[in-house]
């Protein structure tokens, strides 16, 4: 009996040590529809992470995903290529796929939908029309459809290489931010294989012309099919060729019981580069295990953080979607470059840089830093083949800049946090030429616009839109030019360009809004200041508006593009000063009237939760020994506007800048792009630990952690006193603990050691 006893402890005993170190299945916690209703503008198919291949439905032609939430909305079909989260015009939508029940009759097809069923890397939903249910998963270049059509219904298949996100009205076919027909192809290669491509241009980026290959494989012969160009079908005919008008092809498999399985392979490069992405990836026919293999990638990602067990499920939903949004762009086109030799790695779909600099970088660099590494060496490919640095690229094209040459903050947060394997002195080339020479043309699609002016004057002038953004995100890619200057010892460019970071000086203006004093403010070529914009014309009269720091030109007066600031108020871009702000807090008036100006900035609802420019803002009071008021505001920031809901990101999620945002703050961290430290708050988490790729691990542990207790009291690092409210990168790479002392009421922990500044550092 005793040998028994022991023999079952010793069992229990193992089963628990099992339980306890058996990897979690942490993609359970990831819902990829949180933000597909409201402005997230999430992408709700499978995907890999970062993976090139993203199928999903569309029912709205007007939609950056291709889906809107409203059910009276049909479905039209299921297109390979899809972005997440971003605004202005779509893109993509490429290689249209819809089963049917029915005769080869007609190209039209689409119905409503029901059941739908929606999880990471996994996507179900019945067509109501014809009962079909369509199950779709996806490797990193294939996907993988599942259709189950009803008993003793005629099976079909359109692929269409005519449809596409954002397709213009007819009376308008060039319009801005459209994307446009060029040519398509298809060809019956066999009685299980269909392949072609699509070429489109145009979409947000205005970016010139791209081709889908597709390569469209069945695990059943199809009994019969009709190919069409320009809507007219041609029964039996195996090929339409590119003449500029839409194609593609009808396909019909009898009305057997079994079920339908399709894989479509997608390629930059030809359709045989798409046919050998299926075989490479999807070399069988088991739907579950192509599925299994999916999230098994996922988890290898998530596992770099674990949280709190006991946490609530509504919070690890939050955080680990959140880490699943950062990771679906940019997208991984190693191999799939077709405009020039793909010996290094290559992506596309920064969408744009401007979105996700301040923190969706920053959480790819802290957790999966190769992965970095190899998107800075994409974007320096970018530069020796195309000329400039990506801000916004998709479609393998450049094009579009919202305000500064973000990929200079990108490629210093790399330095500054020690990646290895990059050149920097290539980097630096990169970015002396976005600061000296002005791209041309219409300025919007690389380098920086009114490059002129801000070297000549020191600012940018209205002569140019988004001339307040511009000066300050100039003033700032400065800095970051100048620190990887320094530290690869070409001091000339670093003298320079350090001085160059002082040039939003020039635009701060010494008038008082609600309160506060000091304001960055539109200036002439002259060196005046404006005080109106002209807003319309009628009648023969022009009226002007007064430009003030609450000001909004655009879109009311100016094209959303075309204002002195883009997508912002001065009372928001005024505190965007993330390299200087001991500076920013003296040039407005010292410690109390700096606080009043945060506080003004949330009570009054000056600030904007869905604007980037504003990242940062809930964070400042720790420069002014605060940290205990960016906590209260940073958590009433997420409880008032984050949730699990599908309405739970409240604005374009953009590339994953707001759930990286997110993520960040929830962990109770959060990075100040292009430099090495990351500001503490209190945590939602009761622990956390990191689990880095050099195999440290690094833990932040809140004590006495509960609802009451708000605020931290005192910290420790590795058993040290931590009076500091930020800590550098690399305490984070070398391992430890960091445990933070929470309690019921604000302490002057952090007051003492501010966060760094230029101007209080010796540079």
């Amino acid at each position: 009996m005793r040998k028994q006893l022991q023999a079952k402890i010793v069992l229990l005993f193992c089963a628990l040590c099992w339980a306890f170190t058996a990897p979690a299945q942490l993609h359970r916690y990831v819902d990829p529809l949180i933000g597909s209703e409201g402005l997230g503008n999430v992408f709700i198919g499978p995907s890999c992470p970062y993976g090139m291949v993203k199928p999903g439905p569309d029912n709205d032609v007007a939609s950056n995903s291709g889906y809107a939430a409203d059910p009276a909305k049909p479905i039209y079909g299921f297109s390979q290529l899809h972005v997440s989260g971003t605004g202005g015009g779509p893109k993509y939508g490429n290689v249209s796929v819809m089963p049917f029940s029915g005769d080869l009759e007609s190209i039209e097809q689409e119905s409503v939908k029901s059941d739908e069923q929606v999880e990471l890397g996994y996507y179900s939903v019945v067509l109501q029309k014809w009962g079909i249910q369509t199950e779709i998963t996806t490797s990193d270049r294939a996907a993988f459809y599942h259709f189950a059509y009803q008993p003793e219904k005629a099976k079909a298949i359109k692929i269409d290489l005519g449809k596409f996100l954002g397709e213009p009205a007819i009376a308008n076919p060039d319009a801005r931010e459209a994307q446009q027909f060029v040519g398509s192809e298809i060809e019956i290669v066999s009685e299980t294989e269909v392949r072609g491509y699509t070429r489109i241009r145009g979409g947000w980026n205005n970016g010139s012309a791209y081709t889908v290959y597709f390569s469209a494989v069945f695990d059943q012969p199809f009994t019969g099919f009709a190919t069409w160009k320009n809507g007219e079908l041609f029964p039996g005919q195996k090929m339409q060729i590119d003449s500029g008008e839409k194609t593609g092809a009808l396909l019909s498999f009898g009305s057997s019981s079994d079920d339908l399985q399709l894989k479509i392979g997608i390629s930059f490069l030809s359709p045989m580069k798409a046919r050998a992405n299926i075989d490479n990836e999807i070399p069988h026919w088991n739907f579950n295990q192509t599925l299994d293999e999916n999230r098994e990638k996922w988890e290898s990602n998530f596992a770099r953080v674990e949280v709190d067990p006991d946490a609530s499920d509504e919070l690890k939903t939050m955080f680990y979607t959140g880490l699943y949004h950062t990771m679906l762009m940019p997208v991984d086109r190693t191999g799939e470059n077709p405009n020039w030799e793909n010996k290094g790695p290559y992506y596309d779909d920064f969408y744009a840089i401007w979105d996700t600099y301040r923190s969706s970088s920053p959480l790819i660099t802290l957790l999966t830093p190769s992965r970095q590494i190899d998107i800075v060496n994409a974007m320096l490919q970018i530069y020796k083949r195309d000329g400039y640095l990506p801000e916004a690229r998709s479609g393998n094209c450049n094009g579009r800049t919202q305000g500064g040459s973000n990929a200079e903050v990108v490629i210093a947060d790399a330095f500054v946090k020690g990646l290895q394997g990059i050149n920097y002195k290539l980097a630096l080339e990169a970015m002396l030429k976005d600061a000296t020479v002005p791209p041309g043309g219409n300025e919007e699609k690389e380098g920086r616009g009114g490059l002129t002016d801000y070297n000549r004057l020191g600012y940018v002038s209205t002569n140019f839109v988004r001339a307040g953004n511009r000066t300050l995100e100039y003033a700032y890619d400065d800095y970051c030019l100048a620190i990887v200057a320094r530290g690869i010892k070409r001091k000339g460019e670093y003298w320079r360009f350090i001085a160059q970071a002082d040039n939003w000086q020039n635009l701060w203006r010494d008038i008082e809004d609600h309160g506060s004093r000091g304001f960055i403010m539109p200036k002439d070529a002259r060196g005046n200041w404006v005080d109106s914009i002209q807003c319309d014309a009628s009648n023969g009269r022009i009226s002007y508006i007064p430009y003030t720091p609450v000001a909004q030109d655009w879109p009311i007066c100016v094209c959303w593009w075309c204002g002195f600031f883009y997508e912002a108020s001065s009372w928001e871009y005024s505190l965007s000063v993330p390299h200087d702000v001991a500076k920013l807090v003296e040039k407005s008036g010292g410690k109390e009237a700096f606080r009043k100006r945060l506080d003004t900035l949330f009570d009054k609802k000056l600030y904007n939760v869905a604007n980037e420019p504003s990242f940062l803002s809930p964070n400042l009071y720790h420069w002014i020994g605060r940290a205990d008021l960016s906590n209260e505001r940073i958590h009433q920031i997420i409880d008032e506007n984050f949730n699990s809901s599908r309405s739970g990101i409240p604005g374009n999620d953009d590339s994953g800048a707001m759930s990286s945002w997110l993520a960040f703050h929830l962990i109770g961290l959060y990075p100040n792009a292009g430099q090495s430290y990351y500001l503490i708050n209190a945590p939602y988490f009761e622990k956390t630990v990191i689990h880095q790729e050099n195999g440290n691990d690094f833990v932040i542990q809140a004590k006495n952690f509960n609802p009451k207790n708000k605020y931290i009291q005192s910290a420790k690092l590795n058993g040290n006193d931590f009076p500091k409210a930020w800590l550098e990168h690399n305490d984070i790479v070398v391992g430890g603990t960091l445990i933070l002392e929470m309690g019921p009421a604000p302490s002057s922990w952090g007051a003492a050691l501010p966060p760094p500044s230029k101007s209080d550092q010796e540079l």
